[in-house]
């Protein structure tokens, strides 16, 4: 077997929790059983949070993911971006954008040309972002844009060993679904979902389970006519591809125990269907995985924090269990 490549670790907003997980999933790396990463960032910035947390972590420089392994043993490897602007906890400053799109830039980079085996990315402020200018809706689109031209359509998955679901409508009001949402998107997302899932995850026949819009799948119709409409035929669709997909099934059965052992992912209609039960399931331990990239990108699934940043509570499961499904997936890409 091949060797995994490196893992590098994106800053995210130095004003929120990303840099104390990062410096307290290295401080427990025995106990977490932390897999070595690089961490892109100002050295400088995570030294002084280090000492304002009384971590009592040693930072050390590194030009190359390639020497994380070696240093992680005895401290926390940095990468430098070069930007030296830096943000209490707790209070953004639209002066460390530069800093933040320049650590997201820098990991696609190193990916692209196979210095590292995947990217995890600490969570951004998209505020603080715009208000620096920043053109892209989000993280998943700057990452998408920095991938290729075209830019690959992306595909958010809220992963957890307890269960998978993809969204197939994101980031829009809940009025706009039923308009936004047609068999071609659905069948477009699916085939992505299908594919990653054979690439990355190692399952030869992926199962997907299609839930549907309205209450009850429609009711036959009577509760709303998209489900027959573009629900499924999406199914068949997918199914005349050779993938095992099901559906549209109604949504309030679909995620208790037993109906989850019938499939590998659920794809829902739209974000609250099936992140809800996504994180009722799995509130710490959850990872959002964007597939459809020509590079592993994981996150922890939950934001800047700004509101616990620096007072030593936030809990570092996501992150953690970020690196390790990065790392496990870059494995198995080496493979």
């Amino acid at each position: 077997m091949a060797q995994a490549r490196p893992l590098v670790l994106t800053q995210g907003d130095p004003a929120g929790i990303g840099l104390e997980l990062a410096l307290t999933l290295w401080r427990d790396r025995a106990a977490c059983r932390t897999p070595p990463f690089a961490m892109i960032a100002s050295p400088g910035a995570v030294e002084v949070r280090a000492r304002l947390m009384n971590l009592g972590v040693p930072v050390r420089r590194i030009a190359d993911p390639g020497e994380a392994e070696a240093v992680f043993e005895h401290a926390l490897p940095v990468i430098d971006h070069g930007c030296d602007a830096d943000a209490a906890p707790g209070k953004p400053e639209p002066a460390t954008a530069r800093g933040t799109i320049r650590a997201i830039e820098m990991a696609v980079d190193l990916a692209r040309s196979g210095a590292a085996g995947a990217i995890v990315t600490n969570p951004i402020a998209k505020s603080v972002l715009y208000a620096a200018g920043f053109a892209h809706p989000g993280h998943t689109e700057f990452l998408a844009a920095l991938a290729g031209d075209p830019p690959p359509r992306p595909v958010m998955l809220i992963w957890s060993e307890m269960l998978a679901v993809v969204p197939v409508t994101i980031h829009i009001p809940l009025a706009r679904v039923p308009a936004e949402l047609t068999t071609r998107l659905i069948v477009e997302t699916a085939v992505i979902v299908a594919r990653e899932m054979r690439l990355r995850f190692g399952i030869a026949e992926p199962r997907l389970a299609l839930a549907g819009l309205n209450p009850h799948a429609g009711e036959g119709g009577a509760l709303g006519a998209e489900d027959a409409a573009v629900v499924a035929p999406a199914v068949e669709a997918l199914r005349a591809l050779g993938i095992a997909a099901t559906g549209p099934l109604p949504a309030d059965t679909m995620f208790h125990a037993r109906a989850r052992a019938g499939y590998d992912v659920a794809l829902t209609m739209y974000h609250d269907q099936g992140l809800i039960p996504a994180k009722t399931l799995a509130f710490d331990e959850g990872v959002n995985v964007t597939l459809g990239l020509p590079f592993i990108r994981t996150s922890p699934d939950h934001g800047t924090a700004f509101d616990i940043a620096g007072k030593g509570v936030a809990r570092p499961d996501s992150l953690l269990v970020a690196l390790k499904l990065a790392g496990r997936l870059a494995a198995a890409g080496a493979s």
